[in-house]
């Protein structure tokens, strides 16, 4: 144990500026900016204790899913929630579990958050002060072997390497989140996990999962990769069909609750069973991505060898998001949860927090596009689709104009072809349709103008 890692004394830099994520208060080093639109994650990092405003988004769908595993008992039924940040860094995750999850379910959230860091650490206990508890929370009782911890507001602070944080607790719901690549962390993660878990993990080592980087996608996910318009996708793919293979390995299955490219980073949430039956079909839902003539790709099993120069994987080919729950995850159900409210502002002003209109404004258009187009593709993703990049109609259809997105989204619905727009930078649709039921669509258009 670190000897700075006491929770007595306040950090060094302390206690910088504050800003407003969620409905709680973060505590910025004074070398960092407040966040601005779209932030896009560091090249590297910037000191001890970072806080990746990138991360934003994801730290909000991670609200709103856990919540949404409390409310409907699809983890644990109504049964208590052991959670694990095993990087927890300056404990923004955590903290924001705690403040903003409905408040009737708390008492079900058991929190733990470790980080090898103690400079992270300190400053988490530190934010501890500032944040906008929802009440006393009952201390847990805790019979596993863990590291030593200071506990907060119910959550345990403890530091130690991950690997081993996981493998001296069990619990049903972990969160992975390195700078670059989780590979190494993966294993210790699913066996963790109880009968039933969910794993989340992020990855920041893009070029490796898109391709850019062959030797490192080969290296690390032995993955053969294509840099195109389904790189994106692909990165989805692989870190999903990596987890599913080596729960697979442990006798567990996977289900992907969401699953996304968002920015700079991939972030998959899978629901984790041990079921050898269920790893034996998780097996056949591995395969490559083909391009072929006539139509943008098709998924099989194996390529063949003609195929396979212009084939990537092997990769997930089975659904990407669970419809029931991704379903909720409306923008309205977003704000509701994670919208700074006036007593929150207040609340923070009495510690120095600076907040204008322009700035509530940023935060609730930073938290409708977090989960902004799910709830409308969650039926699609949930299931086969085929996935068309809008910006390459023209040239697939051979046609000098397009409409609009939501015109040609509308046709195609009114037609009994479910589509819909999926979250990407570029704007991308999914649907039910026959790739020709599309390229006639767009053509109707350009012939009715």
């Amino acid at each position: 144990m670190g000897e700075s890692f006491s929770g007595d004394e306040s950090p060094e830099g302390w206690p910088g500026h504050l800003w407003c994520e969620g409905r709680t208060l973060v505590h910025l080093k004074d070398d960092q900016s407040r966040p601005s639109h779209m932030p896009r994650g560091p090249a590297a990092k910037s000191g001890t204790g970072f806080m990746n405003p990138a991360m934003a988004p994801a730290r909000t769908r991670s609200v709103l899913l856990l919540q949404d595993a409390l409310e409907h008992g699809w983890v644990n039924g109504d049964r208590p929630i052991r959670a694990l940040d095993a990087l927890c860094a300056t404990g923004i995750r955590v903290r924001r579990w705690r403040n903003e999850i409905n408040p009737q379910h708390q008492h079900r959230l058991h929190i733990t958050a470790n980080d090898l860091d103690t400079n992270a650490l300190d400053w988490a206990l530190a934010s501890m002060v500032s944040d906008a508890f929802v009440g006393n929370i009952t201390p847990i009782e805790d019979e596993q072997v863990q590291p030593e911890f200071i506990e907060q507001n119910g959550i345990k602070f403890q530091q130690a390497d991950a690997r081993m944080a996981m493998v001296q607790g069990s619990f049903q719901w972990i969160d992975v989140d390195p700078f670059g690549s989780p590979i190494t962390f993966i294993d210790g993660a699913l066996q963790a996990l109880g009968r039933v878990g969910v794993l989340e993990v992020t990855a920041t080592d893009t070029a490796a999962l898109t391709g850019s980087s062959a030797t490192s996608g080969m290296r690390r996910y032995g993955h053969k990769g294509i840099v195109d318009l389904y790189a994106h996708d692909d990165a989805v793919r692989v870190l999903l069909g990596t987890i599913a293979t080596r729960a697979a390995q442990l006798d567990r299955a996977i289900e992907p609750i969401l699953a996304l490219f968002d920015g700079h980073h991939v972030r998959v949430s899978v629901r984790v069973r041990k079921s050898k039956q269920g790893a034996d079909r998780n097996r056949e839902l591995m395969g490559w991505r083909v391009r072929t003539e006539g139509k943008p790709y098709k998924f099989t099993n194996h390529p063949t060898p003609e195929e396979l120069e212009q084939a990537s994987g092997p990769l997930w080919i089975g659904p990407l998001w669970n419809e029931e729950i991704c379903s909720r995850l409306t923008e309205e159900y977003a704000v509701e949860t994670c919208l700074a409210q006036p007593s929150d502002i207040e609340r923070g002003g009495s510690h120095g927090l600076e907040w204008a209109d322009s700035d509530q404004v940023y935060a609730e258009r930073e938290i409708r596009r977090s989960v902004r187009h799910i709830a409308q593709a969650a039926p699609l993703l949930s299931g086969e689709h085929l996935l068309l990049a809008y910006d390459q109609l023209p040239r697939m259809a051979e046609v000098g104009s397009l409409p609009t997105m939501e015109r040609l989204i509308d046709a195609l619905n009114e037609a009994g072809h479910r589509t819909a727009r999926v979250p990407d930078l570029r704007p991308f649709l999914a649907t039910k349709a026959p790739f020709q039921a599309v390229i006639d669509a767009v053509r109707s258009f350009e012939s009715t103008e």
